[in-house]
């Protein structure tokens, strides 16, 4: 049976552990609500732009060039694969199912006869490939901040990502990320960024035009407007997925902190009741001890 004080320094510990724990669900809390308004904010924008990129790709006359953003290489044997996840640890599962995610796709992708190499965004999924493909990385990104990466790291991601295309290192280009979908549940996504998934973005256009039937005209011509918008869009849609993952890194990390939090308070609960449990039987055994000796005399 554990001494007294053995059980109360534990109690004492705990309690430490849960004054931590609440207060990094506040401080996730606080951050959640500015990343969730970051991250529905752009949502509008870098799907329309997808939309309108999908639009004009009738109009393309050739896949030279920034083009083949659009119109890809017409190979699919090479394939980059990009797990986004957080730089730090403690956000439940929020890592592993991207990890985990990445792993199984990657694998599938080698059972079909494909090429695949990794370009990790966070430590999370660095350090995680670093021990069991080292040898697939081509370029890790870290150092995304603590309220998420702004737009020049999205920027940094994209340029990269761009100048392997260009250099013929990959045909196809994948994000895996969580999307953000309440404070409670991140859906793990794969998006296909180089080329642009024409076929996803005219379903969404045809949807759309059902209750939208103007007719747009564009100027300069399409081709030129493509050459200038096909590498920003890239960059955008990099910004909005590191904007995603990180409202569902502060939304994981709440959930994780708050569960922490109240098992907490229940290991202390129940280690209370060991103590008052043990000091009882203490002062009982004390009792037992005095009342004996008085009779023995």
């Amino acid at each position: 049976m554990p001494s007294l004080k053995d059980i109360k320094n534990k109690i004492n510990s705990v309690g430490s552990t849960k004054k931590i724990t609440s207060a990094m669900k506040m401080v996730a809390a606080s951050k959640l609500r500015r990343s969730q308004e970051k991250a529905e904010a752009a949502r509008p924008y870098s799907s329309r732009l997808e939309e309108m990129l999908s639009s004009l790709a009738s109009s393309c006359t050739s896949g030279e060039g920034v083009i083949q953003l659009l119109t890809g290489t017409g190979k699919d044997e090479q394939y980059l694969i990009v797990p986004i996840t957080a730089d730090r640890g403690l956000c439940g599962g929020f890592n592993s199912n991207i990890n985990r995610g990445t792993f199984k796709f990657v694998k599938s992708l080698e059972g079909e006869g494909k090429s695949v190499k990794l370009l990790t965004v966070g430590k999370k999924s660095r350090d995680f490939f670093n021990r069991i493909m080292k040898d697939k990385i081509v370029e890790s990104f870290t150092d995304l901040g603590s309220t998420g990466a702004g737009y020049d790291i999205a920027l940094e991601i994209s340029n990269k990502l761009q100048t392997l295309y260009f250099d013929g290192q990959f045909d196809k280009c994948v994000i895996v990320y969580n999307k953000f979908v309440s404070v409670i549940t991140q859906e793990v996504t794969r998006q296909q960024l180089i080329p642009l998934d024409i076929a996803q973005s005219e379903k969404s256009l045809e949807e759309k035009e059902e209750k939208d039937n103007s007719i747009y005209t564009y100027e300069p011509d399409e081709e030129s407007i493509l050459k200038d918008l096909l590498p920003k869009n890239v960059s955008i849609q990099i910004f909005k997925v590191l904007l995603e993952s990180n409202a569902g890194e502060q939304g994981a990390r709440m959930a994780a902190m708050d569960n922490a939090t109240r098992n907490a308070g229940e290991m202390i609960d129940s280690l209370t009741l060991v103590y008052n449990r043990t000091r009882q039987a203490f002062i009982t055994k004390e009792l037992i001890e005095i009342i004996s000796g008085a009779e023995s005399v």
